[in-house]
């Protein structure tokens, strides 16, 4: 997984918050930088000065540099062509292709001798559109792609929507990322209402928007705001990759149970209808010796999380996190309980999926 942030020339931020993002940014390992040069709103007189500080400060960075781009960013930026050659010597390496260019242009782009890579839009893409991009010759092992942002309340993409695409562009091999919007920081102009693509996370933490992403397996995620906080900057690169990562209540004591819980865990192969069954957990409960004494076997609700206990011999120390509500049963303990507020990601979880439960303090 690759992590990003976002800054606009001529927009919001000075020239030297800008710098400062961008360099505090790769201090915690973030590798990636995403702009847009045809911003209606953003300042015309500090934009091209804004961009070239920005791109010097990328370069001494190691960002990639993506840049959305239409036919008309070449004369923006007084190009000769607009080419991936052009953009490249330009120092933008990664090109998010607008409105403007079609299935037979971005084909031949894919074939670039410069390795600029070329990111589609995926909140837009289609089938159709793939396939003519195979007819054509592209080299997809030089594409990606970035779903949308969405400045306007109402308007981000559904989990379903973002789902369908993202599926169709694996389906192709194409790694593909979305946006979270921060909810402490700078929110961008115009309408500072955050840039998220999924309306569900307009509101949301970075920490619970990007555990979503990741979880919903989002191969790239970026801050879309102009400014977030330090503390938004921390949590998206600790951010834990290819599993799914619910924070619970504890219910237990227990320092060997609390130990055990937050280790990381695989689901079943053989997906179970009322429950997420962690593959390690009884043998691991072998190894560390933990006693199993019957306690607190009280009722199940949706996003328990259980423990059979030394009274259920064969399957004693199996991990469940419930999926559907369950009577008390005096062989399976109760020993944490997921957030109500991340209750959504437990049908994450899929088969063969990493899990890793965060317990509250």
């Amino acid at each position: 997984m690759a992590l990003g942030i976002s800054v606009y020339p001529g927009l919001d931020n000075t020239l030297e918050e800008n710098v400062a993002l961008i360099r505090h940014a790769a201090r915690l390992n973030i590798t990636r930088l995403f702009t847009s040069l045809h911003i209606p709103e953003h300042d015309k007189s500090t934009f091209t000065d804004g961009l070239h500080a920005i791109l010097a400060a990328a370069r001494d960075a190691c960002f990639d540099l993506i840049a959305d781009v239409t036919p008309e960013s070449a004369d923006i930026l007084g190009l000769s062509s607009c080419t991936p050659e052009a953009f490249y010597e330009y120092g933008i390496h990664t090109l998010r292709l607008d409105d403007g260019f079609d299935a037979t242009e971005i084909a031949s782009f894919t074939r670039n001798k410069t390795g600029a890579r070329i990111q589609l839009n995926a909140s837009t893409i289609s089938e159709e559109f793939l396939t003519k991009l195979s007819q054509n010759g592209a080299d997809f092992s030089q594409i990606e792609a970035l779903h949308n942002f969405y400045p306007r309340t109402g308007t981000g993409l559904s989990v379903r929507a973002l789902m369908e695409k993202t599926t169709l562009l694996h389906h192709y091999g194409i790694r593909t990322g979305a946006f979270i919007a921060t909810r402490n920081g700078r929110k961008r102009s115009p309408l500072h209402d955050g840039l998220p693509t999924l309306e569900l996370h307009r509101n949301f933490s970075v920490d619970l928007a990007a555990r979503h992403l990741t979880a919903l397996g989002l191969d790239d995620i970026f801050l879309s705001d102009s400014l977030p906080t330090n503390e938004e900057l921390l949590t998206l690169a600790g951010i834990m990759p290819n599993q799914v990562t619910l924070r619970a209540v504890p219910s237990s004591n227990n320092d060997a149970i609390r130990r055990l819980l937050v280790q990381p865990f695989t689901a079943r192969p053989d997906e179970a209808r009322d429950a997420v069954r962690a593959v390690e957990s009884r043998s691991r409960v072998k190894e560390l010796s933990i006693p199993l004494p019957p306690e607190n076997t009280v009722s199940r609700p949706f996003g328990t999380i259980t423990l059979d206990n030394s009274e259920y011999p064969r399957y004693a120390g199996e991990l469940q996190i419930i999926k559907r509500a369950h009577p008390a049963d005096p062989r399976t303990n109760v020993i944490a309980q997921v957030r109500p507020e991340e209750l959504f990601l437990i049908p994450c979880i899929r088969p063969e999926s990493k899990f890793k439960i965060l317990l509250d303090e």
